[in-house]
C-alpha cells in the first residue's frame, strides 16, 4: 500500500496565504495521482519544466522523496519582468511506501513533463493459492499451488 503523509502541507497553504507574496498559485509540492495497475503502483509527478537531471529519488527506510528544481528561463540580462507566475525554487515530496512494496524494485522515467515512478508489489505480498495435502480414499493427494496470476 502506498500512503502519502504530509503533515505541514496545510499549515504552510495559510501561512503562505497569510504571510507570502500574496501569491496563492504558489505550490510548495508537486501534484500527483497514484493507483495500483496488476501487481505495481503507479506514480506521477507534474513537473512541467524541470530539467530531469535535477531531479532525485531516494529511498530511506519506507520513505521516498522525490526533490528537484525549476529555474527561472530568463538571464540576468532581462531589463524588466512583466508577469512571473510559474512558481521555480527547489520542491520536494515524500510517500511513505508500505511494507508490501517492494522499494528495491522501483523504476522511474520522465516524459512531456511528467515523472512516473513504478513500485512493484512485494512477492510476499502477492495473492497466491495455498497447496491442500488431501488425504482419504486410498492414499494422499497432493493439490500443487499456483499463484493468482498464473490462474489468469
Amino acid at each position: 500500500m502506498l500512503m502519502r503523509f504530509d503533515p505541514f502541507r496545510d499549515l504552510d497553504r495559510l501561512t503562505q496565504n497569510l504571510w507570502g507574496s500574496g501569491d496563492v498559485r504558489r505550490v510548495n509540492g508537486v501534484p500527483m495521482d497514484a493507483y495500483r495497475k496488476g501487481s505495481e503502483f503507479l506514480v506521477h509527478f507534474d513537473v512541467p519544466g524541470v530539467d530531469p537531471n535535477s531531479i532525485e529519488l531516494t529511498v530511506e527506510k519506507n520513505v521516498l522523496t522525490v526533490s528537484a528544481e525549476r529555474t527561472r528561463q530568463w538571464g540576468d540580462d532581462v531589463e524588466e519582468v512583466v508577469v512571473s507566475e510559474r512558481p521555480t525554487g527547489s520542491f520536494s515530496r515524500q510517500l511513505f511506501l508500505g511494507e508490501t512494496l517492494d522499494a528495491d524494485g522501483i523504476q522511474a522515467s520522465c516524459e512531456n513533463g511528467v515523472l512516473t515512478l513504478r513500485i512493484p508489489v512485494a512477492e510476499a505480498a502477492k495473492p497466491r493459492k495455498v497447496a491442500i495435502n488431501a488425504t482419504g480414499n486410498g492414499g494422499a493427494t497432493a493439490i500443487p499451488a499456483q499463484s493468482a496470476e498464473s490462474r489468469s
